[in-house]
């Protein structure tokens, strides 16, 4: 089980957005690389700090991952969250280190600096039935790759570093200041030789399939992340992010709330007064239930586990049907006859049962 972000941060939720990030700044010096060479352990807690930290960063991720919990995340690379290696930690949140590390985010020992091509975003468009049960798509992207043949070489602006240093006189003595290198945008390399095909950093825009695993239970709104599947980054720099935004279609006669899922239903009189068995819409197909004898209009049946798959993996919810008796407005002679002789029968007559309960009831039912 993996543990809590909270916990890894060491903070609690009512953190302020100054705090978390105070706390992530801490973690992330005590468990950096430069500080531990070698050491294996920190290294995967200088991750799970910055995926604690990418997480509860964003309003919109901290608000997911205080109702579902990791689960808001699984799947395909997750909501935003997980699958971070040392390049995204660097390139994200590289300049919280401040000067800790030598006034750049990481990459001891001189290393050279990997720079992350950028994100695409793509809409994916989903039934309720794909929500209900998860499925794997298949998307056409169109992304930046690098060319075959391109070969780079160290920039001599940088040194390879991807930053310049700028040392300025002040009234407060010296101040020392680092920049990223305009002549390599940040890569440490520029171009040595490169075929005609290919754009000034070395990429051509290709098409290509990506599979796309959706889970169970995701909402409308909600964002996918598959790792690496972005535009590729010139040099020997790292993928951007595939982002994903869910849009779910509406169904013809489902109503999703939540887990649940609702269907209205509709009966004649007689089907009312005598029973009867209808067969009704669910996300796993067609189903028959059974009206008893006197059903009355305003009951609910419960069909449990009939509903949409809980994200954070609780089973799932119900399909409640509303059952709704139909009065016709026009009756034939021999019909209102029938109904007039019968508005003085005392078999015709409302008597609700203490078992019966009120609109307001099923209201506060449903909602508690």
């Amino acid at each position: 089980m993996k543990e809590d972000y909270y916990e890894i941060l060491g903070i609690t939720k009512n953190a302020t957005a100054a705090e978390i990030k105070k706390a992530y700044r801490k973690k992330a010096v005590q468990y950096h690389p430069d500080k531990n060479p070698g050491d294996v352990k920190a290294e995967g807690m200088f991750k799970k700090a910055a995926e604690a930290y990418e997480v509860l960063s964003d309003d919109n991720k901290k608000a997911r991952y205080d109702q579902y919990g990791h689960a808001a995340f699984e799947g395909g690379g997750g909501f935003g969250g997980g699958g971070m290696d040392m390049d995204d930690i660097f390139n994200q949140f590289g300049d919280i280190f401040g000067n800790a590390f030598g006034g750049r985010g990481g990459f001891g020992g001189g290393g050279q600096r990997r720079i992350k091509g950028s994100n695409l975003r793509i809409h994916v468009k989903l039934t309720l039935e794909e929500v209900a049960n998860g499925i794997e798509k298949k998307v056409k992207v169109r992304r930046k790759k690098q060319v075959e043949g391109v070969t780079y070489k160290t920039c001599s602006t940088c040194g390879g570093q991807g930053q310049v240093t700028k040392i300025t006189n002040t009234i407060l003595g010296r101040m020392q200041t680092a920049a990223t290198c305009n002549a390599c945008s940040g890569s440490g390399q520029i171009i040595d030789k490169r075929p005609s095909d290919a754009d000034g950093q070395g990429l051509k825009v290709v098409e290509e399939t990506v599979s796309i695993n959706i889970p169970a239970g995701v909402e409308d709104g909600m964002q996918l992340k598959v790792p690496n599947k972005g535009n590729e980054a010139p040099g020997n720099g790292v993928s951007g992010d595939l982002l994903v935004a869910i849009e779910t279609v509406d169904h013809e006669t489902l109503k999703r709330e939540g887990d649940n899922l609702h269907y209205d239903l509709y009966i004649s009189f007689s089907e009312a007064v005598l029973g009867t068995s209808k067969e009704i819409d669910s996300v796993g197909g067609k189903v028959r239930i059974k009206l008893e004898a006197g059903i009355q209009s305003g009951k609910i049946l419960r069909l449990r586990g009939k509903g949409i798959s809980s994200l954070n993996g609780y089973g799932s919810g119900d399909l409640l049907v509303h059952v709704n008796v139909w009065t016709p407005k026009e009756l034939n002679k021999e019909q209102k006859e029938f109904f007039e002789r019968m508005q003085n029968d005392e078999n015709f007559e409302p008597r609700p049962e203490k078992s019966d309960k009120s609109f307001f009831e099923k209201v506060k039912d449903m909602f508690s």
